[in-house]
């Protein structure tokens, strides 16, 4: 796998995993999707969006909320609560989008590994049931995750 290829697998009917490579320390990856004035500058799916709210509380029952806005007003808010934080290898938490479009609660489950100055990031997105999920695919969250992955590799390779 090339730093720069998201791979997508379903490895059971409510979950869709998503890995990735970057060139950077788990350390500067962990900071990346932890620090809010960091995940401001990649977290933004698909061009055109801004992310004017990143709040998070980063501790065990702590929560965070996100809201994005493109040109056009629209917005678009998500948020939920720290369940497990292992710096800088692991973090849980539940999401929730404002306007429920994935289908209730979802339980996401990211993972870091170095290897050699590279590493690998593994996200697991547990959703409420089955047609959730392919809901999600079908909405396009694959391509949102893998455009905001290209804007993360850029800002930790600068």
């Amino acid at each position: 796998m090339t730093p720069t290829a998201l791979k997508v697998t379903t490895p059971t009917d409510r979950e869709l995993v998503m890995t990735r490579e970057f060139n950077a320390s788990r350390g500067m990856v962990f900071d990346a999707l932890t620090k809010p004035d960091l995940l401001q500058r990649w977290l933004l799916g698909p061009p055109g969006w801004t992310m004017p709210v990143c709040e998070i509380d980063l501790r065990v029952g702590g929560k965070y909320r996100y809201v994005w806005q493109n040109a056009d007003g629209r917005k678009m808010g998500m948020g939920g609560t720290f369940q497990e934080i292992v710096r800088p290898s692991r973090v849980v938490a539940t999401e929730a989008y404002e306007d429920y479009w994935t289908g209730g609660e979802t339980l996401v489950t990211t993972e870091l590994v170095e290897t050699r100055g590279t590493t690998t990031l593994r996200m697991t997105v547990r959703y409420a049931s089955q047609e959730a999920r392919d809901a999600a695919i079908k909405m396009g969250a694959t391509k949102g995750v893998e455009a905001s992955y290209d804007r993360l590799e850029q800002l930790l390779t600068a």
